[in-house]
């Protein structure tokens, strides 16, 4: 078996692109560094609603498909090798909007057993043994059934992990600080005639906002190269995503910022050291671990 690096981060996410908005910059980066970044994807996003005309065809598995390779796109740009989908590909899909017929899927992973899910995460945790886990929200950020959903497999994961003898040191979830956001916005709001999207999204459209004090870490960048491979690998998911940096749209064309510094709130562990945000999700944590 080859030895695995030194530093092991785990990402759970609910669909491809999730993990290109809000880690790209920190997967960029620790990749980089030599740790061994690993991405969980729940489903294939097969109920995403398609932005380019010319893709617009694209519908149930062969979205799912294409979303595939778009993600694996992505993982290029940010030198990410381990990426899966939970279970395999097809094991859940998509729940579609929280409220819609398509959360009654039985397929759907709204409808998955939460601790059957989970031990099939439990299985990739065993594998590489992270010492961090980064997901959302019990929110999901913002409220969608799939996110929500990964929260809970995930959290019950590590809970599952460490009964079984693989505890993970270092449990975040995805944050923005309140007055980043509002700044970002304010920004956005002057630059907005410039910009190929018709009008601005609200702080409330963006997932993980909440107060500054919250915040335990934040993660930036290696001057421009982690932004910009940020940026190709959201731009990779074309199907789901318009940017025009430093701004993006969803299939609402509506304009939000793409922030590149990314910021965390530490829920399960010990901080790296008192007072002040950490730098490094691994602070704190020895290379034995």
């Amino acid at each position: 078996m080859t030895e695995l690096p030194a530093r092991r981060l785990l990402l759970v996410h609910a669909h491809p692109d999730d993990e290109s908005i809000n880690n790209g910059v920190t997967m960029a980066r620790y990749a980089a560094e030599g740790a061994h970044v690993t991405l969980v994807t729940c489903t294939l996003g097969e109920r995403g609603e398609v932005i380019p005309p010319g893709l617009a065809h694209l519908t149930g598995a062969a979205l799912g498909e294409h979303r595939l390779r778009e993600l694996t796109a992505a993982m290029r740009s940010l030198g990410v090798e381990d990426f899966r989908l939970l279970g395999g590909a097809g094991r859940f899909c998509d729940s579609g909007m929280m409220g819609l017929p398509d959360n009654d899927d039985p397929g759907c992973l709204w409808q998955a057993d939460v601790d059957r899910a989970a031990a099939l995460l439990v299985e990739v945790i065993r594998e590489v043994r992270p010492q961090v886990l980064v997901t959302y929200d019990p929110d999901g950020g913002y409220g969608h059934p799939d996110h929500i959903q990964a929260h809970r497999i995930a959290m019950r994961a590590a809970e599952l992990a460490a009964e079984a003898g693989c505890p993970i040191a270092k449990v975040y979830w995805n944050r923005v600080p309140r007055s980043v956001a509002e700044e970002a916005f304010a920004r956005l709001d002057e630059d907005l005639p410039g910009l190929p999207f018709a009008k601005a999204a609200g702080i409330e459209d963006v997932p993980g906002v909440v107060d500054g004090e919250r915040i335990t870490a934040e993660i930036r960048g290696d001057g421009t190269a982690h932004a910009d491979a940020k940026a190709a690998a959201m731009r990779a998911h074309a199907t789901q995503i318009t940017v025009a940096e430093p701004y993006f749209a969803l299939s609402n064309d509506l304009a939000q910022p793409v922030f590149t510094t990314e910021y965390y709130e530490l829920v399960r562990g010990e901080r790296g050291f008192e007072g002040g945000r950490e730098s490094d999700l691994f602070a704190g944590i020895g290379e034995a671990s």
